[in-house]
């Protein structure tokens, strides 16, 4: 399986912010930089206005951090950084220290494809405080982009209601990786193929494509062009059939079947990509099957989403796959995630201080300690999530939450629960070998057939239960007092 490290060969340590630098030196700085520390990876709304996400990104997480290292390259453009007094930014002795510097410490989470919702870790850091402020950056943007096109194609999959999803958005993505790394987690959420052949080539996932308007532009004669289309690839026949005029083209689509059918092989299907998807798509049904075409496929393109293709649904359109390209990498209507890394634990002594995050704004209050996650299940499906302290132990059904956006009010989650982080990295070493998209996949569509239809619905869900354990619960109104109050009791 293709690695992170695979793609970029060179140093990947750069891959940050210079804040994260800055604290790093600081920390060495005052002698502290071994310090034990906990940091949580979450985020805190659900994408596009749902009620959970897919989780994806990891794979190439871990991959970072396995081969986390400054090359003499990174040391030796630090060294040329300068601060607002001109001089360098660095010592000679941290630049030192980066250059040894190898992450040791242990990662527990959410494996790629499982369901996650808003508030609960997807990511658990327990490190010296040097390395875990330094990764926050690179796991933020691997993780959210990840989790975020996920997400999406779960939603435009669910829209196409079992009907193939190909995923077209190369062209349109973000740059290189953010057309790989969308592909990749396309596939996770539960896309049947890409267009995009090096990351079918990475990760094995099938890939699709005929041709263009352009290649029946060249020709300046539509049937041509699928005649020559059909001579070179008689195995892959479907035309683009709106270049001039769209049941035109699918007329010209059946002729040239014919002759492919003569010749022992046949039209597989026709691609429309403009105008009134529905009306052309229920017309060209019409002419293929009249023609004896029953079995040819047809597939429809142009920014389709999952609103739009619940839309042609509710038309009676006709279509057997659906090409969704822009809306799908680019994740459009909610650009980012909005994922964070915050500071859970920091060790003190022969304990733990739990540090707090304040904000007028209640939803970016963080919770003090070291969370884990128990899901339960009940005989319809999940029924809901508890965040607990991992030191206290995981809680027992009937367990009590407490509601993150409502302190005062409570629930009880009954049924058979499971743990929902997994160990993926030990003291610096992977325990957990992830990179199997296939078992990604699956779990995806496992957890997705498990949650509630009120849940997943695209208009108004049904919020998913997840709450704080008592422990966390009270820890965290007891700090937000004391923070209140100037830090007395």
């Amino acid at each position: 399986m293709t690695q992170l490290s695979d793609l970029y060969r060179s140093s990947l340590a750069l891959l940050t912010d210079l804040y994260q630098l800055t604290m790093a030196y600081g920390y060495w700085k005052a002698g502290v930089a071994e310090r034990d520390s906990v940091f949580h990876l979450h985020f805190r709304r659900h994408p596009f206005g749902g009620a959970h996400a897919i989780a994806a990104g990891l794979d190439q997480a871990l991959d970072y951090l396995e081969h986390l290292h400054f090359d003499a390259s990174d040391c030796e453009y630090l060294a040329t950084l300068r601060g607002g007094d001109g001089k360098p930014l660095f010592e000679a002795g941290f630049i030192d220290h980066l250059a040894k510097l190898r992450f040791t410490g242990t990662v527990d989470a959410i494996p790629e494809g499982r369901l996650c919702f808003a508030h609960e870790p997807l990511m658990r850091v327990r490190a010296p405080i040097l390395q875990a402020g330094l990764i926050e950056t690179p796991l933020l943007t691997m993780v959210n982009f990840g989790t975020l096109v996920a997400t999406k194609a779960a939603r435009v999959c669910q829209a196409a209601r079992g009907e193939p999803v190909l995923e077209f958005g190369l062209r349109r993505a973000q740059g290189i990786d953010g057309g790989l790394s969308a592909s990749r987690a396309a596939w996770i959420g539960g896309v049947g193929a890409t267009s995009n052949v090096l990351a079918g080539k990475l990760w094995n996932i099938p890939v699709k494509g005929t041709h263009a308007h352009s290649w029946v532009m060249f020709w300046g004669d539509e049937e041509r062009s699928f005649r020559e289309y059909a001579a070179a690839m008689p195995g892959n026949a479907v035309f683009l059939v709106d270049t001039f005029d769209t049941l035109e083209g699918v007329e010209r689509a059946i002729a040239v079947g014919r002759e492919l059918r003569a010749r022992g092989h046949d039209l597989l299907g026709v691609r429309l990509d403009s105008g009134d998807l529905a009306h052309l798509s229920i017309q060209a049904r019409a002419r293929l099957d009249a023609a004896g075409f029953p079995a040819a496929r047809i597939t429809a393109s142009n920014d389709l989403d999952e609103h739009l293709i619940t839309s042609l649904h509710d038309q009676g359109a006709r279509i057997d796959t659906w090409g969704v390209g822009t809306k799908l990498v680019t994740a459009y209507d909610q650009p980012a995630l909005g994922g964070v890394y915050k500071l859970g634990a920091v060790a003190d002594g022969d304990g733990w201080r739990y540090p707090i995050k304040l904000s007028e704004n209640p939803i970016k209050v963080s919770t003090p300690g070291i969370q884990a996650v128990r899901r339960f299940r009940g005989e319809g499906g999940w029924v809901g999530d508890v965040i607990y302290d991992a030191l206290a132990g995981a809680p027992a059904a009937p367990a009590r939450a407490w509601d993150l956006d409502d302190p005062t009010r409570s629930f009880a989650l009954d049924g058979d629960g499971e743990d929902v982080l997994v160990t993926v990295i030990k003291d610096g070493v992977r325990t957990n070998v992830e990179g199997d998209l296939a078992a990604a996949r699956a779990r995806a569509a496992a957890d997705l057939g498990a949650l509630s239809p009120r849940s997943r619905r695209f208009l108004n869900p049904q919020p998913y239960p997840v709450g704080l354990d008592p422990t966390l619960h009270e820890r965290k109104l007891a700090l937000i007092a004391k923070a209140r109050s100037g830090g007395k009791p």
